[in-house]
């Protein structure tokens, strides 16, 4: 049986396929044990946050150059939504980050020694209130966006 991997992922940034190196998404989830005089007595919602880096090539770096160049500047890119979409054999994959905000971080990574292709990384910060969705099913309950979702 075929399994996902990472020659199984293509990625979106705002609807445009782009070639990622490599790529990560984290969510920060502070829901906690609700106590009762010093006992678990059922749980709270915590606030979360979601944050990655993705690693690209020169080659993508100059795509994405075009879109700051347009903005005026890379602070200037308005934060875009990416798509991770995995297949492979019956396996399928979908993971979408809402809002994210590019940051520069690792604007070059060079080895002298040759052998593999220039690369250069880009953290994100997820922004927006829908936040990210695992295969079209929502991270966040409805209440927790029923005043910043329309």
């Amino acid at each position: 049986m075929k399994r996902i991997s990472g020659q199984s992922t293509d990625v979106r940034i705002d609807g445009d396929l782009v070639h990622i190196e490599k790529v990560s998404l984290d969510i920060t989830d502070n829901t906690a044990a609700a106590q009762t005089q010093g006992v678990p007595d059922g749980h709270v919602s915590g606030d979360v946050a979601a944050e990655g880096e993705i690693e690209i090539t020169s080659k993508v770096l100059t795509q994405l150059t075009a879109i700051a160049r347009r903005a005026g500047s890379w602070r200037g890119i308005d934060p875009v939504d990416l798509m991770f979409y995995a297949k492979a054999g019956n396996e399928e994959l979908k993971i979408e980050a809402f809002g994210c905000k590019l940051v520069l971080s690792n604007l070059l990574d060079n080895d002298p020694k040759g052998g593999s292709t220039l690369s250069h990384k880009i953290k994100y910060m997820v922004t927006s209130p829908q936040f990210v969705r695992i295969n079209g099913v929502p991270y966040l309950e409805d209440e927790d966006t029923r005043n910043l979702i329309g």
